[in-house]
Formats: C-alpha cells, structure tokens, sequence
C-alpha cells in the first residue's frame, strides 16, 4: 500500500501543478502539502465509491481548505469519480472544475468551499447527523492552519466536543504559511495542540508528509471514545519542489512554463 500512496500522491502534486500553470491561476504551495493526505484518505482510508457518490453509507470528506482545489481535483479523478481528461479545464469558462468546489457540479464533492472557516461547521453538522442516526460512516475535514483564524471553526470544534462527535476527524494542514506570511507572525496559533485539547478534543500530531504514520492514525479512530479527533499534520509549503518550499509567495503564484518544468522533473526524480 506504501507504494501506491506515494504513487498517488505523486500524481496529484503533478497533476495540480499543471493545471495551475494551464489556468494560470490557483494556489499550488496549498496543493502540494495537502497530497499525501489527500493520497492516504483517498486511496487507504475512506470508505467511497465513485460509481455511487451519494450512496448513503459513504464516508464524508470536506476540503475546507476550498482554495486548493487543484489537488482535491486531481485526487478524485485518480480515483475516478470524473474523467482525467476533465482536469484540463480547471477554471475555464462554464468547467465545473472551478477555482472552489462545487458539491453541485462535481461528483465527490460533499461541501462548497472557499470562505474559510466554513468546512468544519458542515462537518460537525455530519458528524452529528450521523450520530443522532446511528449510523457507521465517519466524517473527515481537512483545514488550512491559517483557516483557524476563523471564529467559526472553534464554535464548531465546542459544539462537537459537547455532543461527543468521535466519529468526526479534522486534519489540520500546519504548513505554517497563509497568504502573505507566516501564520506565527499574521495571527499566533500556538500552543494549538493544546487549545484542542482545551476545547474538549483528542489530539495527535503527525508528520503529514508520512503515509505510513497518517494511514495508522486514521485506521485507529476514534483516538479516544466519546471525543473528536484532531491531526495536526505537520507539512511543508510546496512540498516536493526545491524552489517552493517554505516559501509564502508560492501561496498562490503561478509557476512559469520553465518553472513547472523544473518541479515536474523533480517530483519524478525524487518520487515526491
């Protein structure tokens, strides 16, 4: 399975990548530290069916994160909920592949993103829907460090520890960069872990780039019954591309016919 997810995960940073660079428009930095998540949840973790994406029992997964639609794109067509030759519309007039998800255009899609803030309260909406059902599916939201400036997610993470949502995970890409800066220096988060656990939820941190390790903490949900779970999964900005790195421009930048060239070399060099 290790193979396979790093194989995916490959695909969906240059996937993303390319089709930034087509539309010249999109955050690619976002997309590529969200890939290997986006490659284990997809491809090890969710319980989906892209023949029957409204089937009752599936699993639900929000991209809070709307913004980088790149890479949820290119991860639900490796998983065939729409053809791969559909990525070469992204952003274009009338696609359905717009710059943020539409749960009315796009099969998979479970929430419109953007806005930030905005997936959390949907997914702890599920979650207790789920709950008040009986039902086994789980729901997983992945969300941007820089998002949980938001008020809105820390209203959503009191109300899901208060009715015991441990069937609802939130993944928390910590790359440490939003648009503009450092999330340290825009609007402090740390100590995050423990303003989780303060609001009632089981934390575990992760390297977010370790398939492994993300696979073996989502297969071991809930963390602890009777309480949320948060993964704080630490990750790199461009993530896979020596000139991206870290870097906050490449929050949304465009690369260049020659700068893409150079990242999809060494993402296949590297494996990444």
């Amino acid at each position: 399975m290790h193979d396979d997810l790093v194989k995916q995960a490959n695909l969906i940073r240059r996937r993303s990548l390319a089709m930034v660079h087509r539309a010249r428009l999109g955050h690619p930095g976002g997309d590529l530290s969200s890939a290997d998540i986006l490659s284990v949840l997809y491809f090890g973790v969710l319980r989906i069916d892209p023949k029957d994406p409204s089937a009752p029992d599936r699993d639900r997964f929000i991209m809070s994160k709307g913004h980088c639609s790149g890479a949820l794109y290119a991860a639900l067509a490796a998983a065939g909920f729409f053809p791969l030759e559909d990525l070469d519309t992204y952003m274009q007039p009338l696609s359905a592949l717009n710059g943020h998800p539409d749960r009315n255009k796009v099969p998979g899609v479970e929430a419109c993103t953007g806005p930030l803030g905005h997936g959390l309260p949907i997914g702890a909406g599920a979650a207790l829907a789920a709950k008040m059902d009986g039902a086994a599916w789980r729901t997983y939201v992945l969300v941007g460090d820089g998002e949980l400036q938001e008020g809105s997610n820390w209203e959503a993470a009191m109300m899901a520890a208060h009715y015991g949502l441990d069937n609802l995970t939130v993944i928390v890409d910590r790359n440490r960069f939003q648009q503009g800066d450092a999330t340290e220096t825009a609007m402090r988060l740390e100590p995050l872990a423990d303003k989780w656990r303060a609001f009632g939820w089981t934390v575990a941190e992760v390297d977010g780039h370790d398939h492994e390790a993300l696979w073996s903490l989502l297969q071991g949900l809930p963390l602890q019954p009777g309480k949320p779970n948060c993964l704080i999964a630490h990750t790199h900005k461009g993530k896979g591309v020596s000139f991206m790195e870290d870097r906050v421009e490449w929050h949304h930048r465009v690369p260049s016919g020659e700068e893409l060239d150079r990242a999809l070399e060494e993402l296949e060099a590297h494996g990444q």
